[in-house]
């Protein structure tokens, strides 16, 4: 395809999105996507299809971007526990992943690459040194909770990096972070609201841990200093 084809092959792209968006805006579905409630009702009402459902929520989400995935996740936990519910928030995510990547490849790489001033940093990332930081890029950025999974998806599609290294960086991200977050859909549902934020309150001292640590030995060695002089 020419340049000015997979341009408008982008607003094509980009006009299907916001109408479905904005169809499920009207239409209610997105406010029950929300609503954690509503989608396990929705989720249980499929049964057998359930999975089903859920795979195809998390690639809708994360293809379409601003429909959010954690809720989704979150009642995959609930509904399945964090064992299935990971397996199938992962399949889902993987291919959501997948996806987003190989429409930016297709239709926005080239385009890219035609601008003079990108093409030396695309080359630079061509290279086999830069094609393992991306992937530790990619891996890191999808452990990292404030960090939008859909824009990372499409953004790594305009990189050089290899389609291969895309799908082992995002399947060894995604894993824990999808454990986590069906973890606490699975207590947030099954649990009493206390004992969640017992569990919130230990979780959130493990991860302070580390700075403390940090914060006592500068101090430690300051004191150290002091008593040198």
């Amino acid at each position: 395809m020419s340049a000015k084809t997979k341009v408008a092959g982008v607003l094509l792209l980009l006009i299907v999105f916001a109408a479905i968006y904005w169809v499920m805006l009207e239409t209610g579905a997105l406010a029950a996507v929300t609503n954690k409630v509503a989608l396990r009702e929705w989720v249980d009402q499929l049964g057998h299809w359930g999975p089903v459902g859920v795979i195809g929520l998390m690639i809708m989400a994360i293809v379409l971007s601003p429909i959010p995935s954690a809720p989704v996740a979150m009642v995959a936990g609930a509904v399945y526990g964090s064992f299935w519910g990971t397996v199938f928030v992962v399949v889902g995510a993987e291919a959501g992943a997948l996806i987003a990547f190989a429409i930016a490849r297709s239709l926005g790489y080239d385009v890219i690459h035609r601008w003079r001033r990108v093409r030396p940093v695309l080359e630079w990332l061509g290279k086999d040194r830069s094609q393992g930081a991306l992937m530790l890029v990619i891996f890191a950025s999808r452990l990292v909770p404030f960090i939008s999974f859909d824009a990372v998806s499409y953004a790594a599609g305009l990189t050089p990096l290899a389609f291969w290294r895309f799908v082992v960086a995002t399947l060894a991200g995604v894993i824990p972070a999808a454990y986590l977050i069906t973890m606490f859909g699975e207590l947030l549902m099954a649990t009493e609201s206390g004992l969640l934020t017992i569990i919130l309150i230990l979780v959130s001292g493990i991860t302070l841990l580390p700075i403390v640590a940090k914060l006592f030995l500068a101090r430690r060695g300051g004191r150290k200093n002091g008593f040198q002089r």
